[in-house]
């Protein structure tokens, strides 16, 4: 992979400026839609539950999940809830997240006759109905390394709506669905529906080869980061 850097220098020290073109080796490369196709079909990536066959002939971008540099991805059906916040301090260094929102938050199953009420000043915790597999290939001949990140939809924004707070990094190795940390910082409430397209996942081509580091919540399949069968997608 190759990046052209612009380089602004003067011929005389003065007033007379040039352009000089430099070619870099390596750096990220944020991918296409076509390349994420690609990476679909060639197996380099996985995501399950997408919407559309990615083996379609004359593929319709212009009438499906895709953006020019990213794909929506969806709602699941579960949302965990909080309790009161006067019930427990939350303390990081005590023990895994996870076993916190285990004690104090529930979980709530909706659908598309009972969406959730997301209140003005509200965070829950939710999911996407789609798995990503960003398995790390040692061998070059099997794909490109890839990572990700999640971002939120400029409509959602708009309305005061947090898809993600501070984490949208996807690392290379992960395989699971993508919790999701929804805010309400707008002044009216808002209805989440299982399948509303709540966010984007941009992916990045990794240069080399990382070393595989398997973090807690890989291969979780619920908002908490657990591994529970029969969720939104069949567990693998």
């Amino acid at each position: 992979m190759h990046i052209l850097q612009l380089d602004l220098y003067s011929v005389d020290n003065k007033h007379s400026w040039c352009v000089r073109v430099l070619t870099i080796n390596g750096g990220n490369m944020i991918l296409s839609n076509r390349d994420i196709l690609t990476a679909l079909q060639q197996k380099h990536i996985g995501i399950k539950n997408l919407p559309f066959d990615v083996h379609a002939e004359n593929f319709d971008f212009v009438n499906s999940p895709f953006n020019t540099t990213s794909l929506d991805l969806h709602l699941g059906s579960k949302i965990t809830v909080p309790d009161d916040p006067n019930v427990a301090t939350l303390d990081l260094d005590d023990g895994s997240i996870k076993e916190y929102w285990r004690k104090h938050s529930k979980d709530i199953t909706i659908t598309e006759c009972q969406p959730f009420i997301l209140k003005p000043k509200q965070l829950v915790l939710a999911n996407t109905l789609e798995e990503v597999d960003l398995t790390i290939h040692e061998d070059s001949t099997k794909g490109s390394n890839y990572a990700a990140r999640i971002e939120g939809r400029s409509s959602f924004a708009r309305c005061g709506i947090l898809i993600h707070l501070t984490a949208p990094t996807i690392h290379a190795g992960f395989s699971g669905t993508i919790t999701l940390e929804v805010l309400n910082v707008g002044t009216h409430p808002m209805l989440l529906k299982p399948g509303l397209s709540i966010c984007q996942l941009i992916l990045e081509m990794v240069q080399g080869v990382p070393e595989p580091c398997k973090g807690q919540y890989h291969g979780q399949n619920n908002p908490i980061g657990d591994i529970s069968v029969g969720i939104d997608a069949p567990h693998h």
